[in-house]
């Protein structure tokens, strides 16, 4: 089987491999594992391999290194014209040479692909939507768009669309998804931590402004005020981080707040192990993996409520879900921090959870999207 991804992430050409964004290779990975050939329609740029990057573990990838491009603004719209016609080309081709087609949605190139692949209805085709599926919530024109094509199953023939979410009233084509950091052989026993030391909180995630990370910040800052014994790493990197340093030292608050910068898998592993509490006061998500990954070692995810972010946490019961009231969302901080066997039971049914989602259950399901 030729199996043909066209995606909008980033790629980076290094010593014979190709990497990218280790979260998504890895999970891409899984799906190589069962096909014969690879055709990659991706953007390629040159840029320093980090921790956060990892290879494609295939032998036969032929890559088409395709123009990034932007919808925002005159100037990128203009510079979009310009580049369309080598992308649709490049799409076409490589969709003709493929025996199954797998979009990575949402984003630009995914955009494309969805509308391209209208034209190859008897190709068989998925499209992995890793944005927020919820119809209610308020998204860019493009995602909406992508939306409306893959859910069409008379413009979207042989398409098997994964979302993240249970949700009401979908088109027969649309089938819950989720993903997985972690293996049955990783279960380690995780007791729930004490709550009579220091309350290790994390922030885990790009440090971009709809991420607010610096809301953690204050959250946390709030708790030291209020005399509890608290501390806040922040983990990732990204455009927010001079805001964040800025903000730490203008207010005094390196003694409890520090930024950890990028980790790799293992390094995390232990962080989450180590940690109370995961700070995830994000605008917008798809299946955020922190969220699951936090929870799989006992670190218990406190999220603002989007996307399937609610089913996770079972509305409640395995974490907290934050509201836009600042004072509720500290007062039932400091509810679970004084009663710690309601956060033992919430710890526990979020361990349970999140241990269903194995990478091992993971390639089960992808197998038989894979094997007709």
């Amino acid at each position: 089987m030729t199996f043909c991804i066209i995606t909008h992430v980033p790629h980076t050409y290094s010593n014979g491999r190709y990497f990218a964004y280790a979260p998504y290779v890895n999970e891409m990975n899984i799906w190589l594992k069962y096909v014969e050939k690879v055709i990659i329609v991706a953007p390629l740029k040159k840029s320093e391999i980090s921790v956060i990057h990892q290879h494609y573990k295939h032998s036969n990838i032929v890559f088409v290194a395709v123009p990034s491009f932007s919808l925002i603004g005159i100037k990128a719209v203009l510079k979009t014209l310009y580049h369309l016609p080598v992308l649709l080309f490049s799409i076409i081709k490589a969709m003709k040479r493929s025996d199954h087609v797998h979009l990575r949605c949402p984003g630009n190139m995914g955009l494309l692909g969805s509308i391209v692949q209208l034209f190859f209805p008897n190709k068989i085709k998925t499209a992995k939507y890793a944005g927020n599926w919820d119809s209610k919530s308020t998204q860019p024109f493009t995602y909406i768009l992508q939306k409306k094509i893959l859910s069409n199953t008379i413009l979207s023939k042989n398409m098997k669309v994964l979302v993240y979410g249970d949700w009401k009233n979908q088109t027969k084509n649309i089938k819950s998804f989720f993903t997985a950091t972690y293996s049955e052989s990783e279960k380690l026993v995780m007791e729930p931590k004490k709550l009579n030391g220091i309350i290790n909180f994390i922030f885990v995630g790009n440090l971009t402004s709809g991420k607010q990370s610096i809301l953690a910040v204050k959250i946390v800052s709030e708790l030291k005020k209020r005399n509890y014994n608290v501390s806040l790493s922040v983990y990732g990197e990204g455009v927010e981080r001079q805001n964040l340093e800025n903000y730490i030292s203008s207010n005094n608050l390196s003694e409890f707040v520090a930024l950890k910068g990028n980790c790799d898998r293992e390094q995390m592993k232990t962080v989450y192990q180590k940690s109370h509490f995961l700070l995830l006061p994000s605008k917008s998500e798809g299946w955020p993996k922190v969220v699951a990954e936090a929870m799989f070692w006992g670190c218990l995810p406190i999220s603002t409520s989007v996307s399937c972010v609610p089913f996770m946490l079972d509305y409640g019961n395995r974490g907290v879900l934050m509201t836009t009231n600042f004072e509720e969302n500290i007062s039932e901080i400091c509810t679970l921090i004084e009663n710690e066997n309601l956060y033992a039971a919430k710890i526990k049914a979020a361990i349970s959870w999140s241990r269903r989602y194995t990478i091992d259950t993971f390639e089960v399901e992808i197998k038989k999207l894979l094997i007709v």
